[in-house]
């Protein structure tokens, strides 16, 4: 036997395929199958769950208990009943569950005080595009623990066919049994066809992690029960096949990407930013931002986030601290807001350029969330 020079693969010689062909080809076979696999095929995309690993959060998203609300980009929960409490955590240096992955944050939910058929807790991404894993076998894992005993976490597949389109399609994809330590679970789930349905606007695929549910949603949920108590989940793949291979993010590892892949859902204008625009008066201006990556859709608001400081400037001087930033007009590429500012000196006229400059916190352009 011979080992190959990059990957140390035991490859047959002559006399080995002369003297036992079969087992040589099968051992070479075996050793480039485990490569591939530890590998995760190397494939940026392969994991059709985007911030997986709860690393962007543009929302400064510290906790949440209402039910239809996103936390961590891409993330919503939904609850009835009881509370539901979703926050994020952050691990210690050297503890995230997968070796050679040094991930910040995780996501934990808390239930209290369920009790009723119609209570539940979901984690739920909406994957865009109904045609996503239609008539495929398809593969849900995540890393999961629980404070105490041994509770279930459930997923399901839910085909969405978007306004105007078919009615939703459910499809359990079994539950797990998790412990209080840190273990990889995964369920595999036939998506149903997508053959003679009608796909509306804004269809998508959503992925439902259930940990609680009572007797009216047992079906969905797998029959998990009601549960009250304390889930952290992270490293969420879902994934063509039936084998759950190393996790890795949407976009294979890229921070960057990872972040543009959000921003298409949720633009943002961060600190630092200056965004050109033109005075109306002498305490109003339009300013037109373009969004780092072209949106969904055209968003339809602004929601500002911890902006305690920004300035319009004018002829090289600050006109003043705006009193208020108002959303106006947008399209998937970029938005007219509105900035209206006390009189500052000099002070701005109709027609004359300036720019606002964000100081500190984020203005994010909402709507286009699926």
């Amino acid at each position: 036997m011979a080992t190959s020079t990059n990957y140390l693969w035991t490859e047959p010689n002559d006399s080995d395929l002369v003297t036992n062909g079969a087992l040589a080809i099968r051992t070479l076979g075996n050793a480039i199958d485990t490569s591939l696999w530890n590998s995760g095929y190397g494939q940026a995309g392969k994991n059709k769950i985007i911030n997986g690993d709860f690393g962007v959060n543009q929302r400064a998203f510290t906790s949440n208990t209402t039910t239809n609300t996103y936390g961590f980009d891409r993330w919503k929960q939904f609850n009835v009943g009881g509370s539901f409490t979703t926050s994020p955590q952050t691990f210690t240096a050297g503890a995230a569950p997968v070796a050679g992955y040094e991930s910040t944050n995780f996501l934990r939910g808390l239930t209290a005080s369920q009790s009723a058929a119609g209570d539940y807790a979901v984690f739920d991404q909406a994957i865009e595009n109904v045609r996503t894993f239609a008539n495929q076998t398809a593969t849900i894992s995540f890393y999961a623990k629980a404070a105490s005993g041994t509770p279930k976490i459930a997923a399901e597949v839910y085909q969405n066919f978007g306004s105007g389109g078919s009615g939703s399609v459910s499809t359990p994809a079994g539950s797990v049994t998790i412990s209080t330590s840190w273990t990889r679970y995964s369920v595999t789930v036939a998506v149903p066809s997508i053959s003679g349905k009608t796909i509306g606007t804004g269809s998508c695929v959503e992925v439902f992690l259930w940990v609680s549910a009572g007797a009216t949603f047992a079906t969905r949920a797998s029959s998990i029960g009601i549960q009250n108590g304390t889930f952290d989940i992270w490293g969420v793949q879902v994934e063509y096949g039936s084998t759950a291979t190393p996790f890795q993010t949407a976009s294979g590892g890229s921070i960057q990407n990872e972040l543009a892949m959000c921003q298409r859902y949720l633009p943002a204008l961060n600190i630092g930013t200056k965004v050109f625009g033109v005075a109306s008066s002498t305490t109003q201006s339009y300013v037109y931002p373009t969004f780092p990556v072209t949106a969904r859709t055209a968003p339809t608001g602004i929601t500002i986030v911890a902006l305690a400081n920004y300035s319009l400037t004018s002829a090289g001087l600050v006109n003043g601290t705006p009193t208020a930033i108002t959303f106006s007009t947008a399209s998937v590429d970029g938005a007219q807001i509105g900035v209206t500012t006390t009189v500052g000196t000099p002070t701005i006229a109709l027609g004359q350029g300036d720019w606002l400059t964000l100081v500190s916190g984020t203005i994010l352009f909402t709507g286009c969330e699926l």
